[in-house]
């Protein structure tokens, strides 16, 4: 009786992780609030957007796989176009000041050269990015209006970053996937997915 009390409690808890071994500690819960200041020093809250949908990027503009992914794969125009139907969609970027992306200007210069849309929110301390369980850059998140994480992980399939190589044959935007699933009313058929990338850099 307990040992299968126990199997049940393991498949229950596999609901948070995929056949990938992707685990995220957000999904399915509460979106961790915070806030943030942008590049321009203006302080973004999330709890501002209460009632909305939001995406969530983590952002590295010295990672060739986030380069890739905003000038050749799956974020180029994503943003933008889902903004356009109301979506919010923040950059955060979680690397300590003087690793790799951390720097203002390459920020501001990624941000003009890549037509990037939307805030780029500064995240030096990590605490945000170390809430959200956040490991890679790219890494995407979509919190639906209820303020309830329901995707978290890669923005697609493809872990070249340029859209070239997806698993399966098919090149699949996770976040389309999932805002589409949001905006018809249903529940998010692919929740979780493993980001692929560079590695975060935080601080000590």
């Amino acid at each position: 009786m307990l040992l299968a009390f126990a199997v049940l409690l393991a498949a229950g808890s596999a609901s948070h992780a995929d056949s990938s071994g992707a685990t995220s500690p957000v999904i399915g819960k509460p979106a961790p609030d915070f806030t943030l200041t942008d590049l321009d020093g203006k302080q973004v809250k999330l709890a501002a957007y209460k009632g909305k949908v939001v995406v969530l990027e983590w952002f590295n503009p010295g990672c060739p796989f986030v380069k890739r992914s905003h000038t050749v794969g799956s974020l180029v125009g994503t943003a933008q176009r889902h903004m356009k139907d109301g979506v919010v969609w923040l950059g955060v970027n979680s690397n300590a000041a003087g690793k790799q992306g951390a720097d203002q200007k390459l920020n501001v210069d990624a941000v003009k050269t890549w037509s990037i849309p939307n805030p780029i929110l500064r995240d030096e301390a990590g605490n945000v990015g170390k809430a959200y369980g956040v490991t890679n850059t790219p890494n995407m998140f979509v919190i639906d209006k209820t303020g309830t994480v329901v995707y978290a992980g890669a923005i697609d399939n493809s872990p070249d970053g340029e859209g070239q190589s997806p698993q399966g044959g098919k090149l699949v935007n996770y976040v389309d996937a999932a805002l589409d699933d949001v905006a018809a009313g249903r529940s998010v058929k692919t929740a979780l997915t493993k980001p692929y990338g560079c590695t975060i850099k935080y601080g000590s």
